[in-house]
């Protein structure tokens, strides 16, 4: 790669930007300065610094949000709030995008990057990924649901779903607290495949992604970058 380029992919600016830090001399490659913009460098096997800190190159990033209520799954919006606004600027350079969307009054799990192999894996309807809901429920959900679910439910456009696992959690009078795992992701599908046997969803909060649990530990509105581990689990 060339070291203009990595720079500049880094956040150290433009090229031009990066043309004018190599010829202050302060690039290294190696303790060697570089001055030349062409020159090709590969990151795993040699060391770049910019005036003596050490460039840790990365690609791509994946971080794992705690979506709140309120805020939009987009890159920018001249009215709303986009979950991209919640990630520190450090994180700019990298150009980052929601993977797939949640609802502005869905909160829960919500991956972010800028790999778009990565968003393909997780969100190509081929690739038929499971993700998990926890919903609060205004009216009583039933066996029957669940039988219905199980066999595709028809929404009010006519297009039936696939097959998805409804669990009845908890009642408390007329609310009912239900996990559904689906393997498809149309508009506002929860909603709406609640919808079509009678009742409301009030609260619905994505938990999982695969295999990928949403961390406990993060409160809402805080990220955390993905370990190795759970990115190869996503992506084998």
């Amino acid at each position: 790669m060339r070291i203009d380029k990595l720079l500049s992919n880094m956040g150290y600016g433009s090229r031009k930007d990066v043309k004018i830090l190599l010829k202050q001399g302060a690039v290294r490659v190696d303790d060697q300065p570089v001055k030349d913009a062409k020159r090709h460098v590969d990151p795993n096997t040699e060391q770049v610094t910019v005036f003596g800190e050490t460039v840790d190159y990365r690609p791509f990033v994946y971080l794992m949000l705690n979506k709140p209520e309120g805020v939009i799954s987009a890159t920018e919006d001249n009215v709303e709030s986009t979950v991209i606004d919640l990630i520190d600027p450090s994180y700019a350079h990298y150009e980052l995008f929601p993977v797939g969307r949640l609802d502005k009054d869905t909160t829960g799990l919500l991956l972010i990057t800028n790999d778009g192999a990565f968003n393909h894996a997780l969100m190509s309807p081929r690739k038929h990924v499971d993700k998990v809901y926890i919903a609060e429920v205004d009216g009583e959900m039933t066996v029957e649901d669940v039988r219905q679910f199980a066999e595709g439910v028809e929404l009010e456009d006519g297009y039936t779903t696939k097959p998805a696992r409804l669990e009845i959690l908890s009642r408390n009078g007329r609310r009912t607290t239900i996990r559904l795992t689906l393997s498809e992701g149309k508009y506002h599908q929860v909603k709406r495949m609640v919808a079509a046997v009678g009742k409301h969803v009030e609260r619905l909060e994505r938990v999982q992604i695969g295999p990928l649990e949403l961390d406990a530990n993060l409160e809402r509105g805080d990220y955390r970058e993905l370990t190795e581990e759970e990115v190869r689990l996503l992506m084998p």
